[in-house]
Formats: structure tokens, C-alpha cells, sequence
């Protein structure tokens, strides 16, 4: 039975851990959550598959899992990767992934969606100027960090990689341009050359073309 992956194609989060499970080796499938037709505000949705209403979600048999760090905990546990090589590894990846989910992808997650899934008259222009100062400084931290390094933590991809990339990797506009930042652009495209990378659109169902 293949573990199945409730995700959409514009979720950074869904795509932190679809992207784990693609270059995990493991057999996955993914089950399209309509998100912006409301299916993750639903009753149905909140009973039946995650309390907290949110995407990506995470079922193999009787497991059940919500938060993407959680997720790609689950997947280093089934298939022995991204996790470290020992536990001061392990605890740096945590680190970094707490990091991101407070500094980076939620910056970076609110702004895309602002500036992007809003119409024009309804984008709040003080709070994107604000989130975006907050992404520069996250971007600072990220790119002066791995001046120097292949990745994150250790040697080789781990968990910290596949979090923090989870928004850079998406073309609608929310305040990132690769050129700014050499050692983050190097980053990234050490992660584009692993066997088996896709990017968003291409890794999960749904995309803003789909609603043109």
C-alpha cells in the first residue's frame, strides 16, 4: 500500500514533504486537497482527515500525520534518510527546521499569498512591505550560513534543506530573486541536480494555471 499524501501544488508546506517522499524512494501518491474551492475549511475535511484544517496530511495505514516537519521526520524513520548521521546532526536539522517554520516559510508563504492569490485592490500594502523586510533579513541568515557549504547541516541533504527550500522554488513574485543571493542560489541548485528533484507543479496537483 503506498502512502498517500493529501497536498496541493501552490502549498510550500505540502511540497517540504512531497519532495522528501520523491527523493526518499519510497511509493507515495499524492490526493489533490482543493484548498482554494475551501475543502480544508470543511466539516468533512476537519473530521476526516486533519482537525487543524490545514495541508499536507500524510497516510500510510493506520498512520496519520499533519505538520511537515513531522512528516519528513516519518519519512527519514521509514527509509533511513535526511535525518543526520547522529544525533547532534539530528538536532541541528530540528533546529533549522524550526527556523524556517517561524522566520522563513511563513514569511514567505503569507507574502506569495498576498501578493499573488488577493485580488489587486484587496493586498494589504503596509503588511507586505513588513513581511518582506522580514524575508530579507531571513535571507540574510540563510545565505551567510551556507557561504562555504553544500548544505545546511553535514554533507548531504537533509530534512533542514528540504524545509527551508519549500517556497524557493516557486515563480509567482513574493520578494526572492536567486541573483541576490549567491550561496543560496548555489544551494538551490545543488538540490535541483539530486536524482529525482521536481518542482512544485510538477511533483504535486494543482497550480494558479488550473484556475486561469
Amino acid at each position: 500500500m503506498s502512502i498517500k499524501l493529501h497536498c496541493f501544488g501552490e502549498s510550500g508546506h505540502s511540497y517540504k514533504a512531497a519532495l522528501a517522499l520523491e527523493l526518499s524512494g519510497l511509493d507515495w501518491e499524492p490526493v489533490f486537497v482543493d484548498f482554494f474551492k475551501g475543502e480544508t475549511r470543511s466539516e468533512d475535511y476537519r473530521a476526516n482527515v486533519n482537525e487543524m484544517g490545514e495541508a499536507p496530511v500524510l497516510v500510510d495505514g493506520d498512520i496519520r500525520l499533519s505538520q511537515s516537519a513531522v512528516i519528513q521526520g516519518y519519512i527519514s524513520e521509514k527509509s533511513g534518510k535526511f535525518g543526520g548521521k547522529d544525533a547532534a546532526e539530528a538536532r541541528d536539522i530540528l533546529r533549522w527546521q524550526l527556523w524556517d517554520n517561524h522566520k522563513l516559510s511563513s514569511q514567505a508563504g503569507m507574502t506569495r499569498f498576498l501578493i499573488n492569490f488577493l485580488p489587486q485592490d484587496k493586498q494589504p500594502a503596509e503588511v507586505i512591505g513588513f513581511t518582506k523586510a522580514r524575508l530579507q533579513a531571513a535571507y540574510q541568515v540563510l545565505n551567510a550560513h551556507l557561504e562555504g557549504r553544500d548544505w545546511i547541516v553535514g554533507n548531504g541533504v537533509t530534512n533542514a534543506d528540504l524545509t527551508c527550500c519549500g517556497y524557493l522554488f516557486y515563480p509567482e513574485p513574493f520578494g526572492f530573486d536567486r541573483a541576490d543571493w549567491p550561496a543560496i542560489d548555489r544551494w538551490l541548485s545543488n538540490i535541483q541536480a539530486l536524482d529525482g528533484w521536481k518542482s512544485p507543479y510538477d511533483l504535486m496537483p494543482g497550480s494558479p494555471a488550473d484556475r486561469a
